[in-house]
């Protein structure tokens, strides 16, 4: 052959295009493995992703359940944050009720007190007073009957007379105090 012909053969053939016999082999070994990873495989792999999928399906369920759980947990929270603000507010308004109430009292206490302090302190006074004025009533009472006895020129150790004359002087005396007045 010459080499012409061998170029021109060779031209005919295309090296892209593999020859029919190969090509043949080739699909009916691909048709075997295709077919051998379809009946093993592919249920393992079904298998597989199924459970994937499950577990995924699972853990959105739980993931909702658990937000739902914890939206209603923190409405329970929200609710005794409230009730616990307003009871603290209440407690707050009773104390200062008390606090008014007790100030009240002590302050009504101490003017009763005052009071108690103030008439017993004049009671004491008028005491002292009626005390101090029949002290002297009888020390004057005395005086006079002893400057009256000097005057006379006679005794006055009479009793009856003594107080007579006392009463009678004392009187006097009242009566000038309380035109002064």
């Amino acid at each position: 052959m010459s080499p012409l012909v061998q170029l021109a053969a060779e031209e005919a053939e295309n090296p892209l295009i593999p020859p029919i016999p190969e090509l043949v082999i080739g699909l009916i070994a691909f048709v075997i493995v295709f077919g051998f990873l379809a009946w093993k495989l592919l249920p393992n792999i079904n298998k597989v992703l199924e459970q994937r999928r499950e577990a995924i399906e699972g853990g959105i369920e739980k993931a909702e359940a658990a937000q739902t759980e914890a939206q209603s947990v923190l409405e329970q929270y929200k609710a005794q944050l409230a009730e616990a603000r307003h009871e603290a507010a209440r407690l707050r308004q009773e104390a200062q009720e008390q606090g008014a109430e007790l100030i009240a009292e002590m302050r009504a206490e101490g003017q009763r007190q005052r009071e108690e302090i103030i008439a017993a302190g004049h009671a004491q006074i008028e005491a002292d007073r009626k005390a101090a004025s029949a002290a002297l009533r009888q020390d004057v009472g005395t005086l006079a009957t002893e400057l009256a006895g000097k005057l006379v020129g006679e005794s006055l150790e009479d009793h009856a007379r003594q107080s007579r004359v006392i009463d009678r002087f004392l009187d006097e005396l009242d009566e000038k105090a309380e035109a002064t007045r």
